[in-house]
Formats: C-alpha cells, structure tokens, sequence
C-alpha cells in the first residue's frame, strides 16, 4: 500500500509518537513540558499559519531537540485541492519552517544534528493526497510520513478512557503514533499522554523522532 509513504518504522525498543495541527500556545507548551519530564522525544508535523503566529513555541520544539514536519500552510485535504494548489501550501508552509528553523540554528547545531535543519518531513492532514501529489512531493525530497495508529483524540465522541485505550491497545515497537496539540483535542490529550508515556517507560522502550 503506497509503498513510498512511510506507515511504521521497524524498531524492537522504539516508538514514535507524533502531533499533528500546532503549534498552539494552549496545549503545545504543555506537551513539550511532558515529553520533558520522561525524556522523550517525538515529532511535530506544524501548519505554517500557526508557526507564523506562534515562532517562539516552534522555536521552543526545535531547541528542546524534537523534530518538526510539514502539515501545509493552511490544513488542507488533497483529495479537495487541486495539485498545483497543494504544492504551493506545502511550499509555503516549508518557507515558513525554514526561515524559523534558521534563527535558531546557532543553539540547535550545538546539540543536535543538522539534518533537523535541511531534512523535509510531510504529512497530509487528514491523511489525505493524491498520487500525483505525493509523486511530485517525493521529487523534490519530502518523505511522507503516514503512521499506524490514531489516537482519535480530536474526536469529541471519544472519552477520555477510550482514547488512552486506542493507543494501550494497540501501540508496539515501531509503531507511528498520531496525537494532536490542537484545542479539539485538548481534554483527550492531556487525560492519555502522561498514562501513555507511563506505559512506554514501565515497558522498557524508548520515544524517538521520525
């Protein structure tokens, strides 16, 4: 299935957990501070019209050694959009990313490794690009990363219990987690994270970025 999107990761220790739709002062700070306090690192896929309106969070993702993707400029669905207009919004989103990612580069490249600052990670919101999309996104050297498991946190139908289990249930190593720091998923989020990052650590395996 789309064998050049990138679904899981094969790992026998690793998982990799991931948020969609930020950066948002409401609940992206509050993520960076959890994956803090277990060490773990994850991997923010941010719409360039929040990073414009928010730099110093996307800023703040970057310094705390945390890698970032592409979500397009303005959270558009593939399937809606001509392809020409999404190329452009991812484009723009990339412009936007990059110039941030330059300002801190002076403190990143102290700690961690340039790639973060060159390296084009894309994910479609909803999940969503067409074949020709994603044909012309792979030439110009994004990787596409889909994942394996959807917490359902922005789904307001879904308690807070079952999305901590949609993800107990079903996570493993290599496993590509999606959760969002985003204000519709803000109960969920904040009731599954730390009960999610518990069960990672209590299982012995380690939070990287994509």
């Amino acid at each position: 299935m789309f064998p050049k999107r990138i679904w899981a990761l094969p790992s026998k220790d690793t998982v990799y957990l991931t948020f969609d739709d930020g950066p948002i002062p409401e609940i992206t700070p509050w993520v960076l501070d959890i994956l803090k306090q277990y060490g773990a690192k994850a991997t923010f896929f941010c719409i360039g019209d929040n990073i414009e309106k928010h730099p110093e969070i996307f800023k703040r993702i970057i310094s705390e050694g945390h890698k970032t993707g592409n979500h397009t400029y303005h959270h558009l669905n593939g399937w809606k959009t001509t392809t020409e207009a999404y190329i452009d919004t991812v484009e723009r989103c990339e412009e936007v990313m990059i110039s941030n990612k330059y300002e801190v580069v002076s403190e990143v490249v102290q700690n961690k490794k340039i790639t973060e600052i060159i390296e084009k990670n894309f994910r479609p919101p909803y999940g969503k690009i067409s074949s020709r999309q994603a044909k012309i996104l792979h030439k110009k050297n994004f990787r596409i990363i889909m994942w394996s498991l959807l917490s359902y946190d922005y789904d307001a139908s879904v308690s807070e219990e079952k999305c901590l289990q949609n993800v107990l249930n079903h996570i493993q190593p290599g496993s590509i987690v999606v959760f969002h720091d985003s204000l519709k998923a803000s109960r969920n989020l904040r009731h599954t994270l730390p009960k999610v990052l518990d069960y990672i650590s209590e299982k012995e395996w380690q939070c990287s970025t994509v």
